[in-house]
């Protein structure tokens, strides 16, 4: 009796460990890859508009416009997507829709395009995928979708989703967009109504939290700062900062700030993608 219930438990977690090994080898691969989705400008003078305590005197960076490539298996989902080409002296020298043409991806294979909010350097181009359906804040949206937009929301490009039928998921929290936790949009507020920023959770390279404009360089991170510009209530971006950092912490993220030149590093260079 004692040698038939051992077997039976021996048999019970070779399966479950059969069970396990073939969740995880259905599981879709995932990559992430960055695009340059604007033309560097000269290092710019943070103390004045981006610290509303003036915490960074003399302090110039090197800004960046960054989109990204998020593949869960034969899917795709862009994050933000940069500059137009008609932006003056910041447009991208290469078209979003040719960079993807060099990994051999069309327009109309990207599934989902996720807008961390309505700035034009982060929304330009997104109406070069007008079949893909759109992950916004819904606070942003509701600035986009208005009557008569305010100064500083890029709503003109948005035209396929709000008058012509383009599919919109207006976000009022989280969203885990392909249900399996892989890639989670995150709600951070603050730096406009509705913002977000994302997670994606690779297999070799760890987690990844991408933080849109929650924070624009690395000195802002670590020191909570908020910009005199932001649309929201300070303590709405003090809020999302502390969670994003938490977040970051809790699942040992590496953390890419968009707009710091010293971060691009942390991912492989185009076209390599994070695995």
């Amino acid at each position: 009796m004692k040698r038939t219930l051992i077997m039976m438990a021996l048999g019970t977690c070779a399966n479950a460990f059969v069970g396990q090994a073939a969740v995880a080898q259905m599981a879709p691969q995932v990559t992430l890859t960055r695009f340059e989705c604007g033309t560097n400008a000269a290092p710019t003078e943070v103390n004045q508009r981006f610290s509303d305590t003036y915490a960074y005197p003399g302090l110039k960076l090197q800004f960046v416009f960054s989109c990204y490539l998020i593949k869960h298996g034969d899917e795709y989902m862009l994050w933000d997507t940069g500059h137009s080409m008609s932006a003056g002296a910041v447009a991208p020298k290469t078209s979003l829709v040719d960079l993807l043409g060099q990994l051999n991806v069309k327009p109309d294979q990207i599934k989902y395009v996720g807008i961390s909010h309505y700035h034009a350097d982060h929304t330009g181009q997104i109406a070069s995928f007008p079949g893909a359906t759109l992950f916004i804040g819904r606070g942003d949206w509701n600035a986009i979708s208005a009557s008569t937009p305010a100064p500083g929301v890029n709503a003109p490009p948005f035209k396929r989703w709000i008058s012509e039928g383009g599919k919109v998921e207006p976000l009022p929290g989280d969203k885990d967009v392909f249900g399996d936790g892989s890639v989670m949009i995150l709600n951070t507020p603050g730096h406009t109504p509705g913002h977000h920023s994302v997670m994606v959770k690779l297999a070799r390279m760890g987690n990844v939290l991408i933080s849109g404009d929650l924070v624009h360089f690395q000195e802002n991170y670590k020191n909570n700062g908020v910009p005199t510009f932001n649309d929201s209530p300070r303590a709405d971006t003090l809020a999302s900062i502390e969670r994003f950092k938490k977040i970051a912490a809790n699942y040992k993220a590496t953390v890419i700030i968009q707009h710091d030149a010293r971060d691009i590093a942390k991912l492989p260079a185009f076209p390599a993608a994070a695995q």
